[in-house]
């Protein structure tokens, strides 16, 4: 009987963690979408709301300016108290991008205490950092690789004698001109105009409503509260077997 308690408590548990990530990631969506960050574009995968596609614009005065990223955060059902992954689409070459495409950044790690990473607590997630955060952290690391904990070896030697040259060592920016020429591809794929000066990178771009997920606040709301009154019926049923048991 009280094996049987603690799964249902469980499963109510899950369903209420999920219920709640759901709700949380709607109203980022929403927000994004109404204020965009420059320099990005934020979609759901076929309405499926623990996936979004996100596309990244080179920055201007960027080895990577004209270029056009896809990436896409994977959330977990307990969001936003374990971060998401993100994970690039086409190819990037980039000492904190494995070649695989997954993204190593601090903001996207759990929040533990460990040493041997040479990240602070601090740098870690936690759940008052969002989406918007990690974009703006995504843009930053493109400016300034971590060299000091490189995903990609062989980017990050580059990187570095490109840097320390000034320039005169380019295969660092061939590498990552090419990547940008095989990203305009897609962007015409795409249907994506992708901005080339400081101007039209700093307008706040918007998916085009098709392609826009609708909101209905009023039924996740309804959805939040029925997992908060079953958890309480569950919680309430326990009881009452416990009082049986004796």
């Amino acid at each position: 009987m009280a094996a049987s308690a603690t799964r249902a408590s469980s499963s109510s548990a899950s369903t209420f963690g999920a219920s709640s990530a759901s709700r949380a990631l709607q109203l980022e969506l929403k927000g994004l979408q109404s204020e965009p960050v420059e320099g990005f574009t934020v979609t759901c995968d076929d309405n499926c709301l623990f996936k979004w596609t996100v596309g990244i614009f080179g920055p201007p005065g960027t080895l990577y300016q004209g270029g056009y990223f896809k990436a896409q955060l994977s959330f977990p059902s307990n969001y936003p108290y374990s971060p998401p992954t993100m994970k690039f689409i086409n190819t990037i070459w980039h000492p904190n991008v494995y070649e695989n495409g997954d993204l190593c950044i601090s903001i996207l790690h759990a929040p533990i205490d460990d040493p041997q990473s040479g990240e602070l607590p601090s740098e870690r997630w936690n759940p008052t950092q969002s989406v918007r955060t990690i974009l703006l952290s995504v843009i930053s690391l493109l400016n300034e690789p971590n060299t000091s904990s490189p995903a990609n070896v062989d980017a990050s030697v580059m990187f570095r004698a490109w840097r320390d040259s000034k320039g005169v060592d380019a295969r660092y920016a061939d590498r990552v001109k090419a990547d940008v020429e095989k990203s305009k591809k897609v962007a015409q794929e795409d249907g994506v105009k992708v901005p080339e000066t400081v101007e039209e990178y700093t307008v706040k771009h918007k998916k085009p409503e098709p392609d826009s997920m609708e909101i209905d606040e009023d039924y996740y709301d309804y959805e939040y509260e029925s997992d908060v009154q079953d958890n309480e019926d569950d919680d309430e049923h326990d009881d009452d077997s416990g009082q049986g048991d004796d």
